[in-house]
């Protein structure tokens, strides 16, 4: 359990950090990424792509970040709040004007070999919108 959550602060660090490639080394080669209210992409190639995508649009930080562990270690969860600005319109989005937002969020994890093998989002997009003022 305590290797797990040592495992997801890291990777939250990392994120924290905008350190990408941080974040990557600590996923699986087959990670799958379910995206907040969209596919599950599959691999280290395709979250590098979900990264650089977001850090074109958002700037965010993760605060009070909360790390819940199964007794076998092999799921968690974590609860944050996410601290953010939207630089640029995302597709299908409203307009981007440098909007600050605050926004709760989670996410679900799957490890294996020590590597974090799914990672499942979620936030209230619509609660997000009506924040940038979509």
């Amino acid at each position: 359990m305590a290797a797990t959550e040592t495992l997801i602060r890291s990777y939250y660090a990392a994120f924290n950090a905008g350190d990408v490639e941080g974040m990557l080394a600590l996923l699986a080669e087959d990670v799958a990424h379910d995206i907040n209210q969209g596919a599950r992409e599959t691999g280290i190639p395709a979250f590098r792509a979900f990264m650089a995508r977001m850090n074109a649009h958002y700037r965010e930080e993760l605060k009070d970040i909360v790390v819940m562990v199964g007794e076998s270690g092999a799921r968690a969860a974590a609860e944050f709040t996410v601290h953010g600005t939207y630089l640029a319109t995302d597709a299908g989005l409203p307009e981007a004007r440098g909007q600050t937002y605050v926004l709760p969020a989670g996410a679900f994890f799957e490890v294996r070999g020590e590597k974090i093998a799914r990672v499942s989002n979620t936030y209230n997009l619509a609660d997000w919108i009506a924040q940038v003022g979509g």
